[in-house]
Order: structure tokens, then sequence, then C-alpha cells
């Protein structure tokens, strides 16, 4: 009984902290969860008339249907390919960014850096993708006048499927590694000084000190990123491929998020794109798991 006192007193102590989490679990609510009743529609004939309760029920002819399609796999395997390619290429990179910008000694360096690579976070993929166009287009970019002045003719950087894929790679990492490497920043922060102290006295040099101390230091970090970039393997995202895609190399950049906005918004097939978007989701889902069962292995799991 006497606990109730104590626990009322810090009720009203934290009621500040609870009135500014409701607008975060109404965004939650209304956006995230609440939509997910629009699930139902998977699994019928859904149309305008009827509604979502009242559309006819039909069962898994919408998954039969989507995996009998012959561009499915495509756009399956597709949408692997850029994301293992970006996890593959883009998660070390804001690593190494983190640890550089740790290691520079000059303030006002660093800051310059920091505000040079968070810069493109901020920018809409309407204009990345402007500015990769400027950059590689066959007629208005520099990169082709240089090529085609020293090699005889342009090369097409963003109607060669290899070479989109590069370009669609790069632009992504480059987009995204300053913001992301805030995070390592934060976890580099925590280490304690002593340690550096303690493995120049050994003898450890800078590489040595980063490597056994540093990496230790952010290990759980870096294990914590990669589960929940794992679960983000399906979801390529829609801005980035639409904004750089054209029809020359729709085999390698038609990826599920593009198939559901073709499909389902300009088709108006909207149970067969419900379809496909749960079976991301059910793939994304068994990911993260088994993602977070290895890192248990290593007493390193999200939960």
């Amino acid at each position: 009984m006497s606990s109730f006192p104590i626990n009322s007193k810090r009720f009203r102590q934290n009621i500040p902290l609870l009135l500014m989490f409701i607008p975060v679990v109404l965004f939650f609510l209304i956006f995230k969860y609440v939509p997910m009743f629009g699930l139902l529609i998977a699994f019928k004939d859904y149309n305008f008339a009827d509604g979502v309760l009242h559309s006819p029920w039909i069962g898994l002819k919408n998954f039969d249907m989507l995996f009998q399609q012959s561009q499915t796999l495509n756009i399956i395997r597709n949408t692997l390919v850029l994301s293992l390619l970006s996890l593959v290429f883009g998660f070390p990179v804001p690593i190494v960014l983190a640890i550089s910008l740790n290691e520079i000694r000059r303030l006002w360096f660093k800051k310059f850096v920091q505000t040079v690579v968070y810069l493109p976070h901020f920018l809409s993929w309407v204009v990345v993708g402007g500015l990769v166009l400027t950059l590689f287009s066959m007629e208005s970019s520099f990169i082709n006048h240089w090529i085609e002045r020293h090699f005889g003719e342009p090369y097409p950087f963003l109607y060669q499927p290899n070479s989109w894929i590069a370009v669609f790679i790069a632009s992504g990492v480059w987009k995204d590694m300053g913001f992301n490497a805030i995070i390592y920043l934060a976890a580099l922060s925590s280490i304690d000084p002593s340690l550096y102290e303690a493995a120049a006295i050994d003898g450890a040099g800078k590489l040595k000190q980063i490597w056994h101390v540093t990496l230790p230091g952010i290990q759980t970090t870096i294990v914590l990123l990669i589960i929940l970039a794992i679960g983000k393997v399906m979801d390529v995202g829609f801005d980035p491929v639409f904004n750089l895609q054209n029809n020359v190399v729709s085999s390698v950049s038609e990826v599920i998020s593009t198939y559901v906005y073709r499909v389902g918004v300009q088709q108006g097939q909207f149970s067969l794109t419900s379809a496909m978007g749960l079976f991301e989701s059910v793939v994304s889902f068994i990911l993260v798991l088994s993602a977070n069962a290895i890192a248990r292995k290593f007493q390193q799991g999200l939960w």
C-alpha cells in the first residue's frame, strides 16, 4: 500500500513527458497500425462499391495470380539485388566516416566536413535525382563531355543496367552516409579515453587502436543497426528508384515499391498489390527475426 503514493507522485512528475509522448503514440496508431486493417483486401476481390469489409473473399487467389506472373520473380530479384548491394556498400561507409571524423583534431575543419556530408540527407530525392541526371546525362553532363572529348563518344551511364545500378547505389550512399554517421559518432563519444591511452602505452598505433578499441566500443551499435537494415532488405524505397529509373533499364530497376505504384495506384489493382505488400512485410519480419537470432548467439541481440 505504501508504494501507491510514490507511484502517483512519479506519475504526476512525468505528466509533461507523457503529454509530449501523446503525438508520437497518435502518429503510430493513425498512420502505422490502423492502416494494417487494409491488409484484408489482399484476400479479397476489392472494389470501391463494397468497401473493405463487404468485398468478396477470395482467399489466396491474389497470391496465386501474383506468383503466376512472369515479372514477379524478376521484381523480387531486383529488389533483393539493389537492397543487398546498398547494404554491402552503404553500411560500412558511415562507420568509416564516423571514425575518420572522430580522429580529426581541428574543430573548425571537423564541423565543416560534418556540415558538408550531412547536407545531402536533407535534399529530397527529386533534387538528388536531378543532380544525378545532370551529372550522367548523355547530352549535358560534363562527365560525358570529358569522355566524348577523349574517347570519341559519350557513355550511357543511365541506360546500361550495370552502370545504372552503380549510379543508383553510389547516389544512395552519398545521400545518407553523413546522417547515418551521427549514430556512430554518438557511440564513439561513450568510449573511455583511458582505453586509447592504455593502448598507446602498449605500443598500439592508430590503426590498432581503431581495431582493438574503437570497433569493439561501437560493436553493439553496429549489430543493432545491421539488424534494422536487414529488416529493410525487401524495401528499396520508392523515391530513389522512381526518380532515377527509365524504361531502358526497367529490367533491373522495377522493384516492389514501383510495381505497387504502377499496378496498384495507376491501374487500380489494389488487391493484387496489397498481396505483394503483405508478402514483402512477412519476408522482412522473418529476416529481422533471423538476424536477431544470429546476433543473440553472440550476446548482441536486439531483444
